[in-house]
């Protein structure tokens, strides 16, 4: 106790300061010393007001297919705290409603609107903090991360006004809550229980779960705060590190305040007092001890430290540089653009984007290393929207897992996939010639006019456009032309791609048939209808295999390259080094779906060809059920936008199991073009 009473005399001179975190902290002092607790018939502070179900509920009543991600984001929480919410809240609901999820997005189904009614009610918190579970867990973890004594089960329930039973189920929903966190609640109900963890763990809880409910009345006192804001105006970094780090500092300085020290580190934490950024902040916090008459310890402004060494990579690198790029990024990277290369053969070249990713790798790292949470809220629209970048982002979490010993989680995964989404689009750009799209129209000019205004709304700023009268087209005019958009039957066959249209069309259909008209010389069967698979115009019947239960994954291989190569569409040693690749890592992915792939010398032209098998075939541990064979030629610019395009498709599809379903259903060529066709 004589280290909390020396505390407490520091803080007594500093009573005339009303609010702020000064005096919320020498009250957590006495309280602390005294023995004393919040709730019951005593003051309940109002850090524990928060009500995150009720949040919930308000977010889904104004918007459904709401992701897990997003609302994650908004609430300042993680994931799974969202997910463990929702499950709470459907028992509370009581089946007068629920919170259902498709496909990662969460929606809110009401069966019975005064049931409803009173539930909602009842869960936003009409019976104080202590009417919801979560709150109440809240406000026992709080009790238990400040005691310096045992807590009796009784005492609390009488506080909190509950049952024993009430709290006693709340206990185990926390326990199970914070033993991913390494933490426990240990002793008995009737004798007292203790919160039992490291203290660096405590305080990665609080951050992830719970750090507005147990702090939204301690703000830093407005000279720390001005200092902290001075100090991180000199810097450009992204507003959020700022806030980040006042979160940090707040709680760093609570717990070392309240005699909670966070103790010896491993060698890694350590290493960033070398970082140069480090060298700033240790002035920042030896500014903040002087007023606070203190001298905090290099473990307790590492914490702090946490956020800048984790931040996300600014816009301006130049506010990061005098950190310094640590020496193993480099190798790191690089290991992980030739994995990409063995696994899909896709070359990654990122020219000016290098630093860049790198920092981030950096920054990830020490996140994943640090256990700093960076949440996503467009996890899902990456999946759904670059799933070859998202794939990408997996090999290199797997590179990452295997150098650094460090799981990359779904959220780091997302960050990773923006950047390969990036690379992709800026390389699919960058091949890209303007792109020409003549308009014929036999009605006259402002009828031109409007389908021209119509056809802006769906191409980008650099692809071109030129409007004609049915009677100046001709075969060479049409020539310099990538498509062709006519309200009228030509009189000839031009030789690129015709889209008839109406004066008024869609706009959604266009979009895809302009997109598949990009690839109409690198396609062997082009149809511009409104399939939006390019992947479906690369078969044909020659091109898609079915084989009969009992066939083996490898026999069904071995059949198709047998028979491409003796068609011409691959080389004689292209089976040879196929199964080379797959000795090194197979290409199967989940829901039965394999891609082996590999480089072709018969000819310039992207092979793709499909096996169906009636019964899944065992292979490696998975289970195989459609073959996406691809043959990739060795060089051309053209089929590397195609490759990626298609690529991302057949990721799509390997993702999407009634799609799935229904190919293996197919029988032959023509039912397998009827599930491919989409409108």
């Amino acid at each position: 106790m004589e280290q909390f009473s020396s505390t407490l005399w520091k803080f007594s001179v500093l009573t005339q300061k009303e609010g702020g975190l000064y005096n919320s902290i020498r009250l957590s002092v006495w309280n602390v010393c005294n023995g004393d607790t919040y709730g019951g018939n005593k003051q309940v502070s109002k850090r524990f007001t928060d009500n995150r179900a009720a949040d919930i509920l308000q977010i889904l009543g104004h918007k459904s297919g709401v992701t897990v991600a997003s609302m994650a984001q908004k609430l300042s929480v993680s994931e799974r705290t969202i997910r463990n919410d929702i499950r709470q809240l459907n028992e509370d609901l009581g089946g007068s409603a629920a919170v259902e999820g498709n496909q990662g997005r969460y929606s809110l189904r009401i069966f019975d609107a005064e049931q409803y009614k009173r539930a909602f009610e009842k869960i936003c918190n009409i019976d104080g903090i202590f009417g919801t579970p979560r709150g109440r867990q809240t406000y026992v973890f709080g009790e238990l991360m400040r005691a310096d004594a045992p807590l009796l089960t009784d005492e609390l329930a009488y506080e909190m006004n509950v049952g024993r039973t009430t709290l006693i189920s709340d206990l185990k929903k926390l326990r199970e809550e914070i033993e991913p966190f390494g933490l426990s609640v240990v002793g008995k109900t009737s004798k007292g229980m203790i919160l039992h963890g490291k203290e660096l763990d405590i305080r990665t809880y609080v951050l992830e779960n719970c750090f507005d409910a147990l702090y939204s009345d301690y703000p830093l006192d407005n000279d720390i705060q001005e200092l902290v804001r001075e100090a991180l105006k000199q810097k450009t970094f992204e507003k959020q590190v700022g806030e980040r780090f006042e979160r940090y500092l707040l709680l760093m300085m609570d717990r070392f305040l309240t005699g909670h020290f966070i103790g010896k580190l491993t060698d890694s934490y350590y290493n960033l007092t070398a970082n140069g950024e480090f060298f700033q902040m240790n002035k920042l916090l030896d500014r903040i001890g002087g007023i606070l008459h203190v001298d905090f310890p290099v473990e307790e402004k590492i914490f702090a430290f946490l956020p800048i060494a984790g931040m996300r990579t600014p816009a301006d690198l130049g506010s990061v540089q005098e950190m310094g790029l640590d020496e193993t990024i480099g190798p790191l990277s690089e290991k992980i653009m030739e994995q990409i290369k063995a696994d899909l053969d896709i070359s990654i070249d990122p020219k000016d984007f290098a630093e860049e990713f790198s920092y981030h790798l950096m920054f990830m790292i020490n996140r994943l290393r640090f256990k700093i949470h960076q949440p996503n809220a467009i996890l899902e629209e990456l999946k759904t929207k670059f799933p070859l970048a998202y794939e990408m982002s997996g090999i290199a979490a797997k590179v990452i897992e295997r150098e650094e010993g460090l799981k990359v989680n779904q959220d780091e995964r997302g960050h990773l996939a923006s950047y390969f989404g990036v690379f992709l689009e800026e390389n699919h750009i960058g091949q890209r010639r303007p792109f020409r799209i003549a308009v014929i129209c036999g009605t006259g000019r402002v009828t031109a006019r409007l389908i021209s205004v119509q056809v802006k709304k769906v191409v980008d700023s650099q692809v071109q456009i030129k409007t004609m009268s049915d009677s100046v087209a001709t075969p060479e005019i049409l020539e310099n032309y990538d498509v062709i958009l006519s309200t009228v039957e030509l009189p000839f066959k031009p030789v690129k791609p015709v889209i008839r249209i109406r004066e008024i069309f869609d706009e959604k259909e266009l979009k895809q048939k302009l997109e598949k008209a990009r690839y109409w010389d690198q396609v062997d069967i082009p149809v511009l209808d409104d399939n939006q698979y390019i992947m479906s115009s690369l078969l044909d019947e020659n091109k898609v295999f079915f084989f009969e239960k009992g066939r083996s994954y490898t026999d069904a291989l071995d059949e198709m390259i047998e028979i491409l190569t003796d068609e011409g569409y691959i080389d004689e040693g292209f089976g040879e080094r196929l199964y080379e690749r797959e000795e090194k890592g197979t290409m199967v992915f989940d829901n039965g779906v394999a891609i082996p792939h590999g480089i072709q010398t018969a000819n310039d032209r992207m092979l793709l060809a499909m096996g169906i098998l009636e019964k899944p075939a065992k292979y490696k541990g998975h289970e195989v059920r459609i073959i996406f064979f691809m043959a990739l030629p060795e060089q051309s610019d053209a089929d590397d936008m195609l490759m990626i395009r298609v690529y991302d498709e057949l990721l799509e599809i390997a993702r999407n199991t009634d799609m799935l379903d229904a190919i293996a259903r197919t029988q032959n060529y023509q039912e397998l073009l009827r599930v491919l066709y989409k409108k």
